[in-house]
C-alpha cells in the first residue's frame, strides 16, 4: 500500500469515528483550529490575522476566498463575507484563492451527506449532520462542490473579518492612545473622529497581528449589512473582460515545456503493441512517457510547443486492449434491465406499506412507466490542463482544480515527495461542474514533470481526449408505479432507480484500497428526499456497476431524478385530470416553503391562464442542495421544430447574500439542464465513446436561449445552495411542456431523439 493510501485510510477511519459519535477523535481535536497557512509565505512587511486576511505595510488588504472560482461568483460572495465584518468595501481589497490547506476544510459539503431529506430535523438526522460536519473538519477536505461554499463560509469567514477588525482596532487604539470603542473604520483607515486623527490598516497591521483575537465575537445583524444582501460588482470581472491570464491554460513560466496525453480509448485497457518511433522522431518532441495510473493507461508527450505535442500524440501507433465492461449501448441496456429485474437494491425511503397498497389496487388506478437517461460529459469550455514543475524535491502545480488538498496528496505520492513539499496554485476554472474535482489531469502533469529535468510542463488535453476520457454523469434507468386514490391523488408510489455508484467509481480511481460503505444516496437523490406527503412511498436504489467511470456532474443524482420524479408526477396529474401545479401544492401542503415557491411560480408565469394554440407550458419542482425550486417552461411549435420561449424560476434559498449572482446562477443552471435535455448524450461502441467534440455533444446555443424571469425568496429558515439547484427542475419542466404541446410522453433523454428543436 502506498504512503498516501495509509494516510487516507486513517483519515477515513477518523471520519467514521466522528460520525459514530466523536469518541475516538476527541472534542478538542474536532474543535482545535488548523494552523494558519498564510504564515508560511508572508512577504516582508506583510501581516496575517487568520487564514482569510493579510495586510501589507503599504495598506494592501488581501482576502482569501479558498473555493474554486469557475464562473459561479463564489470569490465575490466569500470576499464580501469577510469585507462586511472587516468594515471595508470590495474595491478596497484584492482576492486570492490561497494555498492548499486543511484550514480551508469544507464541513457543509459533508454535513448533508447522510440519507436524510433537508426537512427532516429530527434528533437522528441532526446528530448525523453534526457528526458528518465534524468529519469534514477532521479530514481537512478543502473542496468546492455540492453548492456548499457560501453555506460553509457564512459563519466562519464573517468571524474572520470581525476578528481582524477587532485586532486592528485594538492596535490603532494603542497607537492613538484612545479607547477602541471611540474608533471607526472608514475605507482602510481607522479614525478617531473626536480628534480627527487616524491610522491606516497597514500602519498598525504588524502590531495587530500580535494581539490575541477575541474569544467572543459579535457579528453584524442583517439590518446592519452594507454589502451582504445586495448585488455587488464581481471581483473577477475586470480580469475576465480584459483577457487577463487567470485560467490554468494561460499559465506561462520561464523555460516551459508543453505536453499532452494519449490515453486508451477503452477505460482501464492497456496498450498491447506500441510503436513510438515515428512520434519520437517528429520535430519539437522532447520525450514520450508511459502513463500507468488508476485513471488510465497510455502515453504523455513532452514537446517544445503544444502543437508539436498534439501531432506526436496522434502519430503514436498503438493497439489497445479490449474493454472489460459492457462495450456498447445494447450491452449497457441489458445490464440495466437485469439490474431492475433483480430483487437487489437499497431502500432509502419506505413510508407506509407499499406492497399492501398495490396488492389490492384496481388495474385502472395503477400507472406504470419506465424512464431512462444517458451518460453525459461535462464539456467544460476550458479543456483539462495542468502545469507541473518538479525541482529540488519540490513539486509546484498550477491546476484549475476543485479539491486542492486532495490534489496535493495524490500528486505528492506520484512525485515521490512529502505532502509539505507540494505547492498547489489553484487558478480560475474555465468551467468545472464537478469535472475538476478529479485528479487525473494534475496527476498526468506531475508524471510528465518527472521527465522534464526541472523545467515546468504545461499539459493540455485535446477536446477529443477530454470528451473521450471524462468521468461521466451516470446513465440511469427508473421503474415507477403509482396507485391513485378516489380523488385522483397518488396514495402509493413505488420507485426503483438503477445507476452506477458515483462514490464507488471515485474511490476506485482515487483510493482503490478503500471500499465504499453503505448505499450511495446519489443514485436516488432528487427522488427519495422530496417533500411530498404520500401515505405509501418507497424509493429504492439499485447499484449497477458498469465499469465506465462516472463522477460528480452539476446537481449529481438530482440531475436525472428530477426528470424521473417530476415527469412521473406529471403523468399522474394527467391520468387524474388534475392541474400539475395544484396537485403538487396539495401533496406538499405540510411544507410552507414549497407552497410559497409554487404560489410565486403560478403568479409570475400566469400559470392558470389559457395558453394559445401552438404553445404549451410545463412545470416541475425539486428540492436540492438546501433550496426549494420550481420552474415553468413555455414552448412554441414552429415550422422547423419546437422553440423554447420563456423560463420562469422561483427559488427559496433561505438567505440571498448576492441576488445578482444568485440570478445568474439560476439562469446558468437552467441552461445547463435544458442543454442536456435537448440533445446531449454519450453513447458507446466497441468500448469507446462515439462523441468527440462540440459538433456531436453540443450545448444550447445563444439563439436557442429563452427569456428568463427569476424570483428569489428567503422564507426557509436555513440557507440553501445556489450553483446547482436550477438544473434538476429544468429538464422535467421542458419534457412536461413537450407532452402538453405534442401529446408525446418522452421518457428517454435526450428529447431530440423524439422531437425537433430550433
Amino acid at each position: 500500500m502506498s504512503r498516501l493510501g495509509t494516510i487516507t485510510r486513517r483519515g477515513f477511519l477518523i471520519a467514521a469515528a466522528a460520525i459514530a459519535g466523536g469518541v475516538a477523535v476527541g472534542y478538542y481535536y474536532v474543535r482545535a483550529p488548523y494552523p494558519n497557512p498564510l504564515e508560511d509565505d508572508l512577504d516582508s512587511g506583510e501581516a496575517t490575522f487568520n487564514p482569510y486576511v493579510k495586510i501589507t505595510a503599504d495598506n494592501a488588504v488581501t482576502v482569501i476566498a479558498p473555493r474554486a472560482e469557475m464562473g459561479q461568483g463564489v470569490s465575490t460572495t466569500l470576499a464580501a463575507l469577510v469585507a462586511e465584518e472587516l468594515g471595508v468595501g470590495l474595491d478596497d481589497i484584492s482576492v486570492e484563492h490561497g494555498p492548499a490547506s486543511y484550514a480551508y476544510y469544507n464541513s457543509a459539503m459533508l454535513a448533508e451527506g447522510g440519507p436524510f431529506p433537508l426537512f427532516d430535523e429530527g434528533m437522528i438526522a441532526q446528530t448525523m449532520r453534526g457528526a458528518m460536519g465534524a468529519a469534514g473538519k477532521v479530514l481537512g477536505l478543502q473542496a468546492t462542490g455540492g453548492s456548499s461554499s457560501v453555506r460553509d463560509g457564512f459563519e466562519r469567514m464573517r468571524r474572520a473579518g470581525a476578528a481582524a477588525r477587532h485586532m486592528l482596532t485594538a492596535a490603532a487604539a494603542n497607537a492613538l492612545g484612545v479607547s477602541a470603542n471611540e474608533l471607526t473604520i472608514r475605507g482602510k483607515s481607522i479614525l478617531h473622529e473626536v480628534s480627527g486623527r487616524s491610522v491606516t490598516f497597514g500602519a498598525v497591521a504588524a502590531a495587530a497581528a500580535e494581539i490575541d483575537p477575541p474569544s467572543q465575537i459579535t457579528l453584524k445583524e442583517p439590518g446592519e449589512w452594507r454589502l451582504l444582501g445586495k448585488p455587488q460588482p464581481r471581483v473577477d470581472m475586470a480580469a475576465k473582460v480584459t483577457g487577463a491570464p487567470i485560467f490554468g491554460i494561460d499559465v506561462h513560466l520561464p523555460e516551459m515545456l508543453y505536453g499532452t496525453v494519449r490515453m486508451s480509448p477503452r477505460f482501464g485497457a492497456r496498450p498491447i503493441e506500441t510503436d513510438l518511433s515515428r512520434a519520437e522522431a517528429m520535430p519539437g518532441v522532447v520525450a514520450i512517457v508511459p502513463i500507468d495510473t488508476t485513471y488510465g493507461h497510455g502515453f504523455g508527450v513532452i514537446a517544445e510547443n503544444t502543437w508539436a505535442a498534439f501531432q506526436a500524440a496522434a502519430a503514436i501507433e498503438v493497439e489497445w486492449g479490449p474493454a472489460d465492461y459492457p462495450a456498447d449501448d445494447a450491452a449497457i441496456e441489458a445490464a440495466f434491465k437485469q439490474a431492475l429485474a433483480s430483487g437487489a437494491g437499497d431502500i432509502l425511503r419506505d413510508d407506509g406499506d407499499v406492497d399492501a397498497a398495490f396488492a389490492d389496487a384496481p388495474a385502472e388506478r395503477v400507472i406504470e412507466a419506465d424512464y431512462a437517461v444517458p451518460f453525459l460529459a461535462h464539456a467544460c469550455m476550458e479543456p483539462m490542463n495542468a502545469t507541473a514543475r518538479l525541482s529540488g524535491g519540490v513539486l509546484e502545480l498550477w491546476s484549475p482544480n476543485q479539491v486542492p488538498t486532495l490534489t496535493r496528496q495524490l500528486c505528492a505520492d506520484l512525485a515521490g515527495v512529502e505532502i509539505e513539499s507540494v505547492n498547489v496554485h489553484t487558478t480560475h476554472l474555465g468551467g468545472g461542474f464537478g469535472r475538476r474535482g478529479e485528479m487525473g489531469f494534475s496527476m498526468y502533469a506531475t508524471l510528465l514533470a518527472r521527465h522534464a529535468d526541472g523545467r515546468p510542463v504545461k499539459v493540455t488535453w485535446t477536446r477529443e481526449e477530454d470528451v473521450a476520457h471524462d468521468v461521466y454523469r451516470p446513465a440511469a434507468r427508473g421503474r415507477f408505479r403509482a396507485r391513485l386514490g378516489e380523488d385522483g391523488l397518488p396514495v402509493a408510489l413505488d420507485m426503483r432507480i438503477a445507476s452506477p455508484s458515483i462514490m464507488a467509481s471515485v474511490l476506485k480511481r482515487t483510493f482503490p484500497s478503500i471500499s465504499p460503505v453503505g448505499p450511495d444516496k446519489s443514485i436516488v437523490e432528487g427522488s427519495f428526499d422530496q417533500p411530498y406527503s404520500i401515505a405509501d412511498y418507497r424509493v429504492g436504489a439499485v447499484e449497477t456497476p458498469l465499469g465506465i467511470p462516472v463522477g460528480f456532474w452539476r446537481s449529481v443524482g438530482n440531475s436525472y431524478n428530477g426528470f424521473f420524479h417530476e415527469c412521473f408526477l406529471d403523468e399522474i396529474a394527467t391520468a387524474a385530470k388534475l392541474d400539475p401545479l395544484a396537485m403538487r401544492r396539495t401533496l406538499m401542503g405540510e411544507h410552507p416553503a414549497a407552497l410559497k415557491v409554487l404560489d410565486r411560480l403560478a403568479e409570475i408565469s400566469n400559470w392558470s391562464a389559457p395558453v394559445p394554440a401552438g404553445r404549451a407550458k410545463g412545470m416541475a419542482f425539486t428540492l436540492s442542495f438546501g433550496s426549494w425550486v420550481a420552474e415553468a417552461v413555455e414552448i412554441a411549435e414552429t415550422g422547423q421544430g419546437i422553440r423554447i420561449d420563456k423560463v420562469w424560476i422561483v427559488a427559496d434559498v433561505g438567505r440571498a447574500l448576492d441576488p445578482a449572482i444568485i440570478e445568474a446562477q439560476l439562469v446558468s443552471g437552467a441552461v445547463f439542464g435544458l442543454s442536456s435535455a435537448m440533445n446531449q448524450e454519450i453513447t458507446f461502441a466497441d468500448g469507446m465513446t462515439e462523441q468527440s467534440n462540440f459538433h456531436d455533444f453540443d450545448a444550447m446555443r445563444i439563439n436557442q436561449c429563452p427569456q428568463f424571469e427569476i424570483a428569489i425568496l428567503e422564507n426557509y429558515h436555513r440557507m440553501g445552495g445556489v450553483g446547482e439547484i436550477a438544473t434538476p427542475p429544468a429538464v422535467p419542466a421542458l419534457a412536461n411542456a413537450v407532452f402538453a404541446l405534442t401529446g408525446k410522453r418522452v421518457r428517454r433523454l435526450p428529447l431530440s431523439n423524439a422531437v425537433e428543436f430550433v
